[in-house]
């Protein structure tokens, strides 16, 4: 049964995928929330046209009153991801982070919406054990507190997928989901996520059937592929000379970095709850930006810049995994990016082969790289010489310690 409200909800607006879950949650709300009405949301990041083809029907069919399928393809791309990059943002040394950049755009369209349409609550899927409950409630209580919150998941006594297959089946309610499914995926137009079956054993590796996205990179062809990216102050501005929106570059690299299996990591990752989890994620075209990115950050930010800048993007990774887009902080190291950034422009030449990407080819007019100083051989703008000083004052702290001690 439905915990105790503080008020009677008549109009609730679900983040609605068509999967099993949200199915189940449509004639569940009505039954345990007095017959309100429901409003199905569903916010296209990307994640295909396979997943949204008869969504509008299946949701009127299971009980909703209404389906608002939002396109944010180009919103995400450009106004959540792009910024995210700019900072360097990784979590925990590989995962570019795919799942949690969409998620603060899907609430922030799910609150709109709500409001569109006179609502006065809003229902997620999430489970009690992940972070996208986190993520999806904190977006909520920074931009919409007066909204009631629904986690169904929280809430009634199901605990899995049989029980939800069941209670979907007891009340005629068709769906495409079947006992059989292994695995929990997510996809957007940056990356699709892996979680559960055999991936559930740290100790097995993945089978060739978790891989949805990606060429193996053991059958992905025997030459190697270039690619040229065209960076304009920290975005990707055009894809082998051909300029491109933010969307349409991901689009395009998805294509050609999938086809040499570039994308896959498997990791155990920390969850802002407290628990790990092990998921294996592709993420082909971001691979490839993240690469171009790093190569004309050597080229153009000095040392301290450098190491301010993978700080700006740790506390950036962090602040997006665990759901505080709509925050000060977020705002705070945005702008410290963006000034980092300023100089970041060149073109990258990235080499893709068997499930690898190597920048092997940088330029930029704001390089810090100078031939005539860094050579090996006979110059005439170093006096070597000059290093004495300089290393007597660098090492001054530790030569007085040393005489102390002595």
């Amino acid at each position: 049964m439905a915990l105790l409200q503080t008020k009677e909800i008549k109009k609730v607006v679900l983040a609605y995928s068509g999967g099993l879950d949200t199915s189940a949650i449509i004639p569940w709300l009505k039954e345990n929330y007095n017959n309100c009405e429901i409003i199905a949301f569903c916010a296209d990041v990307g994640q295909g046209d396979e997943e949204l083809e008869g969504l509008h029907e299946k949701a009127i069919a299971s009980g909703a009153s209404e389906c608002h399928i939002v396109d944010l393809k180009d919103e995400f791309v450009a106004d959540y991801i792009y910024p995210t990059i700019a900072t360097g943002a990784i979590y925990e040394g590989t995962y570019l982070l795919g799942t949690s950049m969409a998620r603060p755009i899907i609430a922030k369209a799910q609150v709109e919406v709500a409001r569109k349409t006179g609502a006065d609550a809003v229902c997620h899927g999430c489970t009690g054990k992940g972070n996208d409950q986190i993520r999806f409630e904190g977006c909520f209580a920074a931009l919409a507190p007066e909204l009631t919150v629904i986690a169904p998941w929280r809430e009634w006594d199901m605990v899995s997928r049989e029980d939800l297959l069941d209670y979907l089946a007891e009340r005629d309610i068709a769906t495409t989901a079947s006992a059989t499914k292994i695995y929990s995926r997510d996809a957007n137009a940056w990356h699709i996520s892996h979680e559960g079956g055999e991936l559930e054993d740290p100790w097995n590796e993945p089978s060739k059937g978790v891989w949805t996205l990606t060429v193996d990179p053991i059958d992905a062809p025997n030459e190697p592929e270039y690619v040229t990216l065209g960076v304009d102050k920290g975005r990707i501005v055009s894809v082998n000379e051909k300029q491109l929106s933010p969307y349409n570059a991901l689009v395009a690299l998805n294509d050609i970095a999938a086809a040499h299996g570039v994308g896959r990591i498997d990791i155990t990752e920390n969850r802002l709850v407290g628990m790990k989890s092990r998921g294996c994620y592709e993420t082909p075209g971001g691979t490839v930006m993240v690469a171009a990115l790093q190569a004309i950050e050597e080229l153009v930010l000095d040392k301290t810049s450098r190491t301010w800048r993978n700080q700006v993007g740790q506390q950036m990774a962090h602040l997006v995994y665990d759901g505080r887009w709509f925050t000060p902080l977020c705002k705070s190291l945005i702008a410290a990016s963006e000034a980092l950034v300023e100089d970041m422009s060149g073109d990258v030449v990235l080499k893709l082969y068997k499930g690898q990407v190597q920048a092997v080819q940088k330029r930029s007019p704001n390089s810090l790289y100078s031939e005539d100083f860094a050579t090996f051989g006979a110059d005439d703008v170093y006096d070597q010489k000059h290093a004495e000083g300089f290393i007597r004052l660098y090492s001054l702290a530790s030569r007085i310690k040393a005489l102390k001690s002595q």
